[in-house]
């Protein structure tokens, strides 16, 4: 049981999302099928290949008790679905959330102020952990996706960042999970001189903001595909 561990976290996520947007008639997700596919696959691209390069230097790898045995480029094919489930989850669950609560948003003022406050944070720290590989590659990803997000897109912000915490309560679980919060030894495992070494519980500090990298990635390029596809 334990072999199939990481894939019944990526099916057990997409499961119900994909289940209600097929069968849900008033929101009916499915419909946005297309833009959401193109979407999540565009930011998958550049985000396995950081995968594949961070497992061959050892940043990270993956535990062979709970996976299964098929590897491409070192990497179970468990974790090439997890950059299409987990992803899928969430923009389902934005939506959703939006379509029900279309008034949930801070004001212009908290996004502006929580955005480069978290740019000023991850500046600091990446000043300071320069040459750590997850904790620079990662913040300067976020420095320049959130940088560009205050000024292209804050309209988005403010609707995306109050949904964006709900969303880590869920993805933190499943992120529990791979790290070792409910098992003898973690699924993904991290080489922590290449982090910051501080964990929130089993999870690295810099996964948060990998969550937002990867996440706020996928929704702006949904934004823009969907648009296009009712145009």
């Amino acid at each position: 049981m334990n072999h199939y561990l990481y894939l019944i976290l990526n099916l057990g996520s997409l499961s119900v999302p994909l289940l209600y947007s097929i069968f849900e008639k008033k929101f009916h997700f499915i419909q946005y099928f297309k833009p959401a596919f193109y979407s999540i696959l565009l930011v998958a691209i550049p985000f396995l290949i950081w995968d594949a390069w961070f497992t061959s230097l050892g940043v990270w790898g993956f535990n062979s008790d709970y996976h299964l045995s098929f590897l491409i480029f070192k990497m179970p094919i468990e974790e090439w679905l997890f950059f299409f489930c987990i992803p899928y989850a969430c923009l389902f669950t934005y939506e959703v959330i939006r379509y029900y609560f279309p008034n949930l948003k801070t004001s212009r003022l908290v996004a502006t102020w929580a955005s480069w406050s978290l740019i000023v944070l991850a500046s600091s720290l990446l000043l300071l952990h320069f040459g750590k590989w997850y904790t620079t590659i990662n913040f300067i990803f976020f420095i320049l996706l959130m940088g560009y997000g205050v000024l292209r897109h804050l309209e988005t912000l403010r609707k995306y960042l109050p949904v964006f915490c709900i969303i880590l309560m869920p993805f933190f679980i499943v992120n529990g999970v791979l790290t070792g919060g409910f098992t003898e030894a973690p699924v993904v495992f991290y080489d922590d001189s290449e982090n910051l070494g501080f964990r929130l519980l089993t999870i690295p500090f810099e996964d948060a903001f990998y969550a937002f990298n990867l996440l706020f990635s996928v929704q702006l390029l949904f934004n823009f595909f969907e648009r296009k596809y009712h145009a």
